[in-house]
């Protein structure tokens, strides 16, 4: 990806995120439970007459973190895999989907789907976590976008290890879809505010080289 179509290549990742976050958010409210003591995913179970627009809500939000991973400098290589790590999962996700009430272990009893659709959500929400982490990580990037990072994990890394703690002693309840619904959010917003800032023609996103630090 060269320095010039970093920027368009950028925004257009903003409105993807944008739409997907949209479009999944349409779908749970107009869902079998749109009530907060529900997984996001149950708005894409196989009965669910909002399947269709829960995939595509996720198809374009894997699009916007492909093209985010993408739109990173070259410093960030391990922010960027992890990013695509994210955006098949996501994928997975989508074309999988859960049966009502989307099951999981250690609660509910289980099919094949059940724990594929639910293993890949569970990756496609870690790889973004990851990816941020590695971000706010690298020392070769200006701090505007490391602070962004850094301000989205104080959010994201509480948030992902009370949902872990919730899935295994709680599971599904007001605790569980709260808690989900706010680790989205901020993931939403931390792919959003990057690609943004790359976004800018003029981003400070910076790469250290030789003690010398060059535009990238």
């Amino acid at each position: 990806m060269t320095r010039t179509h970093r920027p368009t290549v950028a925004l257009t990742a903003v409105a993807c995120i944008l739409a997907g976050t949209v479009a999944v958010t349409l779908a749970v409210l107009a869902g079998p439970a749109p009530e907060l003591a529900s997984y996001v995913s149950e708005a894409g179970a196989s009965d669910s007459g909002t399947v269709w627009p829960y995939r595509i809500g996720l198809l374009a939000a894997a699009g916007g973190l492909l093209l985010l991973g993408l739109a990173l400098p070259p410093v960030l290589r391990l922010a960027t895999g992890l990013l695509v790590a994210s955006a098949v999962a996501t994928v997975v996700s989508a074309g999988v989907s859960c049966r009502a009430a989307c099951p999981l272990p250690p609660f509910d009893r289980v099919t094949l789907a059940d724990l594929v659709h639910g293993g890949a959500s569970i990756a496609a929400v870690a790889g973004t976590v990851f990816a941020m982490l590695a971000l706010a990580a690298t020392t070769g990037v200006a701090w505007p976008l490391r602070r962004i990072a850094v301000a989205a994990a104080v959010v994201a890394l509480p948030l992902s290890a009370i949902a872990g703690l919730a899935l295994l002693l709680v599971g599904r309840s007001l605790l569980m879809g709260a808690v989900e619904r706010l680790l989205l959010l901020d993931l939403a917003v931390w792919g959003v505010a990057t690609a943004l800032t790359l976004g800018r023609t003029r981003a400070p996103v910076a790469a250290v080289s030789g003690g010398k630090v060059g535009r990238l």
